[in-house]
């Protein structure tokens, strides 16, 4: 059976959860369409989150990779085509703000995710789920990881899926942050389902 690498964010910024927490722990261990799920859970800290994703890929050794974040304002689950060689944006939650550095000095300018992300996007749409594919990750700690983990994986000479999708805010946070546009948990959980379809 195939493993499939799944990860999520710890809560950051002004979100005091974060729903890709509850698709990990629901989904580890299950059996989606032959993928047997190992969820890990990342800090939302630049100088911890790229270390970690390569470390759980060592010990999961897995035959794909997603990672999942939190974007809030979105209204649609969107897959991330790429990822681009910069760090920026708000502190993390250790306090370091970056500032437009290199996420690897000697790094590609941008690098696609190799998930099928056109067929994951027509399948939600067909289940009835709104979805379409980003062309930005940002530059915040989803780009990073994103970034990371693709060119760790082309580094080692494999050709494995990898790649991105972020998910809109739960109705807890919504709740909360009354201007945002908001999925049920249920929802977003059978969304990431959905994706892991189309392995």
């Amino acid at each position: 059976m195939k493993t499939l690498l799944l990860t999520g964010f710890e809560p950051f910024l002004q979100f005091k959860k974060n729903p890709t927490m509850e698709i990990i722990k629901e989904l580890d261990g299950q059996t989606i369409n032959g993928w047997k799920i190992a969820g890990r859970t990342l800090k939302v800290d630049f100088n911890q989150s790229g270390d970690q994703v390569i470390h759980f890929y060592e010990e999961v050794k897995p035959d794909a990779v997603i990672s999942l974040g939190l974007a809030g304002g979105r209204t649609h689950i969107t897959p991330e085509r790429i990822a681009i060689n910069c760090n920026d944006g708000e502190q993390d939650n250790s306090g370091y703000v970056p500032s437009g550095e290199k996420i690897i000095a000697d790094g590609q300018d941008g690098m696609f995710s190799t998930l099928p992300i056109s067929n994951m996007v027509a399948h939600l749409n067909e289940k009835g789920f709104p979805a379409s594919i980003s062309n930005s990750a940002g530059t915040y700690l989803c780009n990073h990881v994103m970034y990371r983990m693709l060119n760790h994986i082309q580094n080692e000479g494999r050709e494995i899926p990898s790649g991105f999708i972020h998910i809109p805010a739960s109705h807890d946070i919504a709740i909360e942050s009354r201007r945002l546009p908001s999925w049920s948990q249920n929802d977003l959980t059978a969304g990431i389902r959905l994706c892991i379809e189309q392995l």
